[in-house]
């Protein structure tokens, strides 16, 4: 665990400088490894009740190689930030595989295996330090949607219980050695601040702040997220939480994406990120989007001002990852838009009053 924590302020001054490249899809890379369900259980596990094959999160425990091999790939490829794989390791979404009990401790290990990564690569070359970002998922519920079509007060999560499970998370990965607290793949925006709250929380208990990243998603081509909200309603929803980059992952591949990007690059008074699919996923669940083409787009995006942060997900690759980092090498990062005095309101649609 690093004594030394990034601030917000150091991490802006690094935005401010250039555009910064996040790594790719993790699960993408572990696909390429074909691991059975003995992969998965390893021997501490050997003789989990239940089926752990797809519990990519575990793997941090029972193939650790494994992922520090997938974070060095995507450092090697020219990422700055790398990812923690611990998109699912709540004790809500462990609940699957009935080991709830151990998301602190893959938390905490999904940190420490990006953190050795990191300063493997930060040491080699001190001019462009590498960054963790502890990841907070979406879990497998949500806050303001009832799973239940007959009963649509229906909740299976509370608030509270998503501030537990993101609170306890949160300080596994900060003890990790996480730089950075990601917020990414918000479908449900009430999850996002269950998630947000529980993050200040810690940071109050802590008595320091790490920089904070916040992703959501837009699901299909009405341009809003699962809950319902436009990429505005969802930006002032949670503008409050002050992060240092604010910005779009998942769903879609980087040409359905463009418009929302344009319209977060329009209104965010601080970074945006995006990490984007490799286009869409084919009928075999696979995405087609080459390297060369989906940085192709991405450059577009740099030469128009959207972005400050952008890397991959579903479908990316290392070699994506390599060639976005090219096309994006020298040319300048987006400037915040400057603090408005507008107030501003938020539904399932944006209301933002001048004068």
């Amino acid at each position: 665990m690093t004594t030394d924590r990034l601030t917000a302020t150091q991490f802006k001054q690094l935005l401010a400088d250039r555009i910064l490249v996040l790594d790719g899809a993790m699960g993408t890379m572990i696909q390429n490894f074909q691991l059975q369900e003995a992969d998965y259980r390893g021997t501490e596990f050997a003789d989990w009740p239940s089926d752990l094959k797809g519990n990519n999160d575990l793997l941090v425990i029972t193939k650790p190689e494994i992922i520090l091999s997938i974070h060095r790939q995507y450092l090697a490829a020219g990422a700055d930030i790398i990812e923690t794989n611990s998109f699912n390791a709540t004790t809500i979404a462990m609940a699957d595989y009935d080991m709830s009990h151990l998301a602190a401790r893959i938390n905490r290990e999904a940190a420490r295996l990006a953190r050795q990564a990191c300063d493997e690569f930060t040491a080699q070359d001190p001019a462009k330090p590498r960054f963790v970002a502890g990841v907070l998922g979406p879990t497998n519920r949500t806050a303001s949607i009832s799973p239940d079509v007959n009963d649509p007060g229906y909740r299976n999560v509370s608030f509270d219980q998503l501030v537990d499970a993101y609170s306890e998370a949160t300080h596994a990965l900060v003890e990790g050695g996480a730089d950075l607290i990601m917020l990414e793949t918000i479908f449900d925006t009430l999850n996002a601040k269950a998630a947000a709250f529980a993050v200040l929380k810690v940071f109050d208990e802590l008595g320091f702040k790490l920089p904070v990243m916040i992703s959501g998603t837009i699901t299909d081509a009405s341009g809003r997220t699962l809950s319902g909200q436009t990429t505005e309603a969802f930006y002032h929803s949670l503008a409050h939480v002050e992060p240092v980059s604010f910005g779009l992952n998942c769903a879609l591949g980087p040409d359905l994406l463009r418009p929302y990007v344009e319209i977060m690059a329009g209104i965010a008074e601080c970074a945006t990120s995006v990490h984007p699919n490799a286009g869409l996923p084919n009928e075999f669940g696979e995405y087609d989007l080459g390297a060369a083409e989906m940085a192709a787009e991405i450059k577009d995006w740099a030469t128009h001002d959207f972005i400050n942060i952008v890397g991959g997900c579903c479908g990316t690759t290392p070699e994506h990852i390599r060639v976005i980092a090219d096309v994006v090498a020298g040319l300048p990062p987006r400037q915040p838009k400057p603090v408005s005095h507008s107030f501003n309101l938020a539904g399932l649609e944006a209301f933002s009053l001048e004068w």
